[in-house]
């Protein structure tokens, strides 16, 4: 796709500095566009850049100067990062724009498929199953009986989404993840022998969700899994059944949450964090990786360590932690 800098600039809502016929095809970093790219500067250190970058139209923050004069055109906006994110969604949707059911995949007659839906090859849709407007499923995805997945949604090659499970709108499952899996759930009796207990509930995952590569989010045992609106999760991520993840909070690789915790809103959990399971943790609560939550938190707390508590209480302790010895 071709954009012009007057055509960038009204999309970005920016200042154009420059010539507005400048065309360019391709997004890049600073210091290895071409003529045919647009980059930005949002990080003052790669102001370098500027004077020897091969791109033909660069955005910068509204407060950026400079003495010189620079060969690209200037685009100014408010906030260079966030423009370049726009920019990414709208160089990203030429390669999004998909529609039609491939032949070689495998929907149910009984499914309802809305308009506008890509469904690729080798994925198998099954029984009573609705896909709303737009929705992209890409190749080798399991969708299993009575799911519904919200319009805008993409799910990556890959992906298994498991019978009775509900996607909301403008959703991204990354490849190879699983929703809606088993619950881990045994039950020992008197001879220590672990029975299983049947997990037949489902999982819910809200409006404008990411999930990453390789994540598994368990069906409850009863009722559902729930994972709130803008929640984000990494890759490899482990949300057992019952779990409840609030709005808008974001989780890095490999951590888990163990069943039937509450995580509130707003919060963020580091890499290989762990929440031990039946707790509740509140708002705006801050999880430093590899930190092991074994107890409730309150809201707008920070904790780290294992086992994780107050970081501040953590730094103080710590200074005496390094100075034990194995005497």
């Amino acid at each position: 796709m071709i954009y012009s800098a007057l055509k960038l600039a009204e999309y970005l809502d920016g200042k154009l500095q420059g010539n507005p016929d400048v065309k360019v095809t391709n997004i890049a970093k600073i210091q290895e566009a071409n003529k045919d790219s647009v980059t930005f500067l949002s990080n003052k250190k790669y102001t370098q850049y500027v004077h020897n970058t091969k791109a033909s139209i660069i955005v910068v923050d509204n407060d950026f100067n400079i003495d010189d004069q620079i060969t690209p055109v200037i685009i100014r906006v408010e906030n260079a990062y966030i423009g370049f994110v726009k920019m990414l969604h709208l160089f990203n949707k030429t390669k999004e724009i998909q529609s039609g059911i491939s032949e070689l995949s495998n929907v149910s007659e009984s499914s309802d498929i809305s308009n506008d839906v890509y469904i690729g090859s080798f994925s198998t849709i099954c029984s009573n199953t609705k896909l709303h407007e737009n929705v992209k499923i890409h190749e080798n995805v399991f969708i299993g009986e009575n799911v519904i997945i919200g319009s805008n949604t993409i799910i990556c090659s890959g992906v298994k989404i498991l019978n009775d499970c509900i996607i909301g709108n403008n959703c991204i499952i990354n490849s190879n993840s699983v929703i809606g899996s088993d619950g881990f759930g045994f039950a020992p009796d008197k001879t220590g022998t672990y029975i299983k207990i049947p997990q037949i509930g489902n999982v819910i995952i809200k409006d404008n969700v990411s999930v990453g590569a390789l994540t598994t989010i368990d069906r409850a045992t009863l009722g559902s899994t729930i994972i709130n609106e803008g929640v984000k999760l990494d890759n490899q991520v482990q949300i057992a059944h019952n779990v409840i993840i609030g709005k808008n909070t974001v989780i890095a690789a490999q951590s888990g949450i163990a069943g039937s915790s509450i995580i509130g809103e707003n919060c963020q959990l580091g890499g290989q964090s762990g929440v031990s399971g039946h707790l509740n943790i509140g708002d705006n609560v801050k999880i430093m990786g590899k930190s092991a939550v074994t107890n409730n938190i309150k809201s707008n707390t920070t904790v780290k360590g294992s086992p994780a508590f107050n970081s501040t209480d953590f730094n103080r302790s710590y200074v005496h932690f390094k100075n034990l010895n194995n005497k």
